[in-house]
């Protein structure tokens, strides 16, 4: 199973978040936190995960007679890179855009139900804005997104910080057909 076919889903890829945002988590956590999942489907994918060379049992523990594994991703894992992204069909494109989307509105909805919420002090943003670029541009901003970001996608987790889930989305954006210029003749309504 490549990386495609293991990321483009969205239980799996929320197990995957789950874990980027923290060093190792129980399937009690798991759980936790994607409470809307069923348990039997969490143990599942994180058994494909797992098979497939994402994760890594941590440790183990013994809790009331059972055994309780502990996750954490594996740094060296498959991912989706520029030449597994070159090889995916469009319909690849479209499962793998619909599972991001499915992942993230699940994570936001986990984020509203938590009862201390509050999306204007805790500065949520889901806007949009159409920029017009040209291809030298458009490199040049993702080389500045990624040198802005680098910095903060290194930091430990410390008590006085908190995981925030940021979600590019880029693609190009079909500009409105500009308006046909009207002649004099049919600006009066003459035939």
């Amino acid at each position: 199973m490549n990386a495609t076919e293991v990321l483009l889903h969205p239980v799996r890829l929320r197990i995957v978040a789950a874990l980027s945002g923290a060093s190792e988590l129980t399937t009690k956590q798991l759980c936790e936190r994607i409470s809307d999942v069923s348990r039997v489907t969490v143990y599942r994918q994180l058994a494909l995960l797992l098979e497939t060379g994402y994760i890594e049992v941590a440790g183990e523990d013994r809790v009331r007679g059972a055994v309780e594994r502990r996750y954490r991703l594996l740094p060296e894992r498959p991912r989706i890179g520029a030449d597994l992204a070159a090889e995916m069909t469009i319909e690849d494109h479209r499962r793998g855009f619909a599972a991001a989307m499915a992942v993230l509105i699940a994570e936001f909805n986990a984020y509203l139900d938590r009862g201390d919420a509050d999306p204007v002090a805790d500065q949520v943003g889901y806007r949009q804005a159409v920029l017009w670029l040209r291809p030298t541009e458009l490199a040049e901003l993702l080389r500045q997104m990624v040198d802005v970001l680098r910095g903060s996608m290194d930091n430990e987790p410390t008590s006085d910080r908190r995981p925030y889930v940021l979600s590019p989305v880029l693609f190009p954006h079909d500009p409105p057909t500009p308006p046909r210029p009207r002649n004099d003749a049919t600006a009066r309504g003459a035939h």
